[in-house]
């Protein structure tokens, strides 16, 4: 993303990036053609047979054209995503194999489309803090689903809310609820239904900003994506993605929510955690 300094493009960098971009995002749809015929052998669980072809707020999805899109835009744009082609690769060899499946992003941006291309025929939702910027993206890309998010936190609270944490009550792992948990600062708690009601197979974190002081900082994202992941009823784990694990707030939240032992792998500056539900874990986060 442009407008944010982590999720937005650096058109500075090689354009070596766009082209496997390119390469990736082909490989998704020759993947996907070559699948089409047994479409319910790569079905995450519990999705419907008819996955894809309407967008929760009732767009029309056209999965091919979508990944078509995508190809044409970033073999002719000179900008390029924040992530690296490693980085991009740890994400794109779990979603081409989950999707159609449930995909929920931190942070939207001109790479969005990349995402949304990864999961065609799937429901990706993209939650960004900045109204403006998504009426700003949603101009180009209007198929694209985004939520406004308002963060109750600022980075420079990080070390008071791992104290926070441990004191309120409505924080803790047995509790474990996003939906209007007002007191505890960590939750998202007024977030769209589509996000409470939905089981998310993918969660990839790359915002809210997270590189000032009066940033919101990722600790409210990362907790929520650990409940979320702890919350889930159907089988199998939740894939989170965390970005910028180089910064100390980022690693600090990972090793208390997400869990050393759920960390499956890291590249450059991104982890892949494998989360199970609660009834598969200790009554702790970690």
């Amino acid at each position: 993303m442009q407008k944010q300094s982590h999720s937005h493009f650096k058109p500075e960098k090689s354009w070596c990036l766009v082209i496997a971009l390119v390469g990736l995002i082909g490989g998704a749809l020759f993947i996907s053609m070559f699948f089409k015929t047994s479409e319910n052998s790569i079905l995450c669980n519990n999705q419907a047979p008819n996955m894809g072809k309407f967008l929760d707020n009732g767009k029309r999805s056209n999965p091919q054209q979508l990944q078509l899109d995508a190809i044409l835009h970033y073999a002719t744009s000179r900008v390029i995503p924040q992530q690296t082609i490693d980085e991009i690769r740890v994400s794109f060899d779990v979603l081409k194999n989950k999707t159609p499946c449930n995909f929920l992003v931190f942070g939207l941006g001109h790479d969005s489309l990349m995402w949304a291309s990864f999961n065609s025929g799937g429901n990706t939702l993209f939650l960004e803090e900045d109204p403006k910027w998504v009426e700003t993206i949603l101009k180009d890309a209007p198929f694209l689903h985004a939520d406004t998010v308002k963060y109750r936190t600022m980075l420079s609270e990080a070390d008071e809310l791992v104290e926070h944490y441990h004191k309120e009550p409505d924080c803790s792992a047995k509790k474990s609820f996003l939906r209007g948990n007002h007191r505890c600062k960590l939750a998202l708690d007024m977030l769209s239904d589509e996000v409470y009601n939905k089981e998310w197979d993918v969660i990839m974190i790359d915002a809210p900003r997270g590189y000032f002081a009066e940033a919101p900082g990722r600790m409210a994202a990362i907790y929520s994506a650990a409940v979320m992941a702890r919350n889930r009823k159907g089988n199998g784990v939740t894939h989170v993605y965390l970005h910028d694990v180089d910064r100390k707030v980022e690693k600090i939240y990972a090793e208390l929510f997400l869990c050393r032992k759920n960390l499956v792998k890291g590249v450059g500056r991104i982890w892949h955690f494998e989360i199970p539900p609660a009834s598969n874990a200790a009554n702790n986060f970690c």
